[in-house]
């Protein structure tokens, strides 16, 4: 309904669908507030290139597949759902356009002396007022995550994603939670250095054992312009664990 009221221009239709804490990233990672995305429907409207993909976790719904982009290119998308009062409104939507997949040849990292920069944020605390325990336990999952990338703990960071997880960032292949692994014990092995963004504003939200957190993100080395990440975690077993990382380049003047 909403990709509907979005090409007709319907903005009573869409007003009622979006979240009051909606917003909209665009391949370009440009970030585009409730507000403005009402008033310009029509513009932000994309064909879908693929059937889209739903996964519910309870009162929240993540939504994948393929748009257009404005330069023409096939974009994924994620957008993210929740179901508020009844009624399933969408609390973000994220386009990023991936590398084709014959230009992702990377070079294999020198011998380095294995020392990452010391980690802050986002490995033991973000800008961000937690408001309630359950936020504070998807948190406290981040957190490890982040701790296990830098010290090169393969077995420890795959303890707090889930086995269809995901990481698709801008200009890049798809990464799974398998080559996830591997980049680590690679990045072990070389003695290389690991660098995380360092998180500069964030919004989550926890729905029973689902959770959702938006963030702007820049790494302290400038390895990588500054980016728009949007991620999930479904709660298993008693342990938090992240779905999907959807990561797009902001492009800045």
């Amino acid at each position: 309904m909403l990709a509907d009221a979005m090409r007709s221009g319907d903005k009573s239709v869409a007003r009622r669908l979006l979240s009051l804490q909606f917003t909209f990233a665009d391949e370009d990672g440009r970030i585009h507030a409730r507000k403005d995305f009402l008033a310009d429907l029509k513009g932000m409207a994309a064909a879908a290139t693929s059937d889209p993909k739903v996964a519910t976790y309870g009162q929240l719904a993540a939504v994948t597949g393929e748009r257009k982009s404005e330069q023409g290119k096939n974009a994924f998308f994620l957008d993210i759902w929740a179901k508020q009062k009844g009624s399933w409104r969408a609390l973000t939507m994220q386009n990023v356009v991936l590398a084709e997949a014959a230009s992702t040849a990377t070079a294999e990292a020198p011998i380095g002396n294995g020392k990452s920069a010391e980690c802050n944020n986002p490995c033991q605390a973000i800008p961000y007022r937690v408001r309630s325990p359950a936020e504070q336990d998807v948190l406290n999952s981040f957190f490890a995550l982040e701790r296990a990338r830098i010290a090169h703990d393969a077995a420890e960071w795959s303890k707090h994603v889930s086995d269809g997880f995901v990481l698709y960032r801008s200009d890049r292949e798809p990464v799974t939670k398998a080559a996830s692994i591997a980049e680590i014990e690679r990045q072990k092995a070389n003695r290389s250095a690991v660098t995380v963004g360092e998180i500069q504003t964030a919004r989550l939200w926890v729905y029973g054992d689902a959770a959702a957190m938006i963030a702007t993100e820049a790494t302290p080395d400038h390895s990588r312009p500054p980016y728009r990440a949007a991620r999930m975690w479904v709660k298993r077993n008693g342990q938090w664990l992240m779905t999907i990382s959807v990561q797009t380049d902001i492009q800045t003047p």
